[in-house]
């Protein structure tokens, strides 16, 4: 398996493929986090048909085993935690 991709190099395959700078591709990138991030925070989805869907899912509070301590059991409290889907075209690609 390759290595990831660091946002640096993701900023500068955008540049190539859109034919901007990567001071502007940056910017462009920055915006399309941000506007995800505040959608999920207000609740709700982002689709991009093709990609796949980000959405937050509500994680039920639970039991678990302390990592410390064996053995012993802990209280894990509910939370929300953002999720991504993968759209039907994104799993092809990657097959």
């Amino acid at each position: 398996m390759s290595k990831g991709m660091t946002k640096g190099e993701l900023v500068g395959n955008i540049a190539e493929k859109a034919g901007v700078s990567k001071k502007d591709a940056e910017k462009v990138l920055n915006a399309v986090l941000s506007s995800i991030t505040e959608a999920l925070a207000s609740g709700r989805k982002v689709q991009l048909v093709g990609f796949g869907t980000f959405e937050v899912r509500h994680r039920e509070a639970r039991t678990g085993r302390n990592p410390r301590d064996p053995g012993k059991t802990i209280h894990i409290p509910s939370r929300d935690v953002p999720a991504f889907k993968p759209g039907k075209a994104l799993k092809e690609a990657v097959k």
